[in-house]
């Protein structure tokens, strides 16, 4: 595929956050044998609470060629309900890259661009609480243009360019932040999403396969982080499941890798080439345990498993149903908490490599908290689109 990284953008969460984060955040995936999708992201993250003014938060995801925004006005509707437009777009991030039988095929993948609007209300159910219960009701329009890579068949006929319309609505208790390791938190969500496309069809070797008219998603998810306050050890369990109406690869539930900022729910497993199974139906449990290794807990090892069940999408289907991986690595962060990374090694138990079973990965997660870190790149005061300059950087470095 075109591009060193792919654009990886948060999406939007459950509510508007209160909170000012300006963060950096680098990963990435090798595998070790075989060869797969560039599997990675490197992006700038702002969320400005009063930007401008006291009932408008700003937040920006800045990838090297894409850019996701939205502008978040609180009580717009009415006590305790907030109102959102959001603008995004770039190259490369709606892309397909297939992976069927442990293999990367590049005569099947080619590269897509687009962008689009939304529109978000947000609604707090329990102002008076600790735990917030968030609903969610978000309508997107989405362009996509596909193009060829270097490697794509001739003979492969690409999928119609399309404008489709996502509607997505959930519950959310609690949640977690943006950060590679939160110290606490805890979430019970519920989600559906439809998608409707204007141009559906045949693609692929003689039409082989289909992009469906409308695509319908439902998912939950059920996570828990603690730091024990003493002993300064951590730990995280996630488990996360489910199942869809008229699924295809394009809308499809994508499993593997390790990488957490990849989407708003990653699907991780440790050893697996990012977004390596394509699912209809899944279940995946997934935990991580971090032991302090001195006693100011700047270095520390980090343990991670997790395990899927698996319905596969038609025609990426795989013998065997279950999937397991697991993993370790070191991971150090500096006093203040401005940055910390990650080093890893991953075991992908039942990923297919060569005919037989096992796969080997390393990785690298880095995180740099300009606001711990007291160097803000964003300063609204000044010049209020000075994140540009970090865009032009990174196209520049990467």
């Amino acid at each position: 595929m075109v591009g060193l990284f792919l654009a990886c953008v948060l999406q939007t969460s459950a509510q508007i956050d209160p909170t000012k984060r300006e963060l950096i955040q680098l990963g990435y995936n090798q595998p070790i044998q075989g060869r797969s999708p560039i599997a990675g992201y490197a992006f700038y993250y702002l969320n400005l609470p009063q930007f401008y003014h006291t009932n408008l938060t700003l937040r920006l995801a800045v990838a090297p060629v894409y850019l996701d925004s939205e502008l978040g006005i609180s009580d717009l509707i009415g006590p305790n309900t907030d109102f959102a437009i959001g603008a995004f777009g770039g190259g490369f991030a709606d892309g397909y890259n297939e992976v069927r039988g442990g293999k990367y095929l590049k005569e099947e993948s080619f590269s897509g661009h687009g962008g689009g609007l939304s529109a978000s209300l947000y609604h707090l159910f329990n102002p008076s609480q600790t735990i917030p219960l968030n609903a969610v009701v978000r309508v997107e329009g989405h362009y996509s243009a596909y193009i060829r890579d270097s490697d794509t068949a001739d003979n492969f006929e690409l999928p119609d360019d399309k404008g489709s319309i996502h509607v997505r609505s959930g519950l959310r208790f609690g949640g977690q932040e943006p950060l590679i390791f939160p110290d606490v938190a805890m979430e019970l969500s519920i989600w559906q999403e439809s998608q409707f496309r204007a141009n559906s069809g045949l693609y692929g070797f003689n039409n082989d396969r289909r992009v469906e008219v409308s695509s319908h998603l439902f998912w939950a998810r059920a996570l828990l982080t603690y730091t024990f306050p003493t002993l300064q050890h951590s730990f995280n369990v996630n488990l996360t499941g489910g199942t869809s109406v008229d699924s295809d690869r394009f809308s499809s539930y994508r499993l593997g890798g390790i990488l957490p900022f990849a989407s708003e729910f990653p699907l991780t497993l440790p050893g697996y080439f990012y977004q390596e199974i394509s699912a209809k139906r899944f279940v995946l449990l997934a935990g991580q345990y971090t032991l302090p290794l001195d006693r100011n807990n700047r270095w520390a090892f980090t343990a991670v498993a997790a395990t899927a069940s698996v319905q596969y999408v038609e025609g990426v289907e795989q013998p065997g149903h279950w999937h397991s991986g697991v993993g370790g690595g070191i991971r150090y962060r500096s006093s203040k908490d401005a940055w910390q990374v990650v080093l890893a090694y991953a075991y992908g138990i039942d990923a297919i490599r060569n005919d037989s079973r096992g796969a080997h990965s390393i990785g690298m997660l880095l995180q740099f908290d300009l606001e711990r870190a007291s160097v803000p790149l964003f300063d609204p005061g000044q010049q209020p689109f000075r994140s540009r300059a970090l865009q032009r950087f990174f196209q520049r470095t990467f």
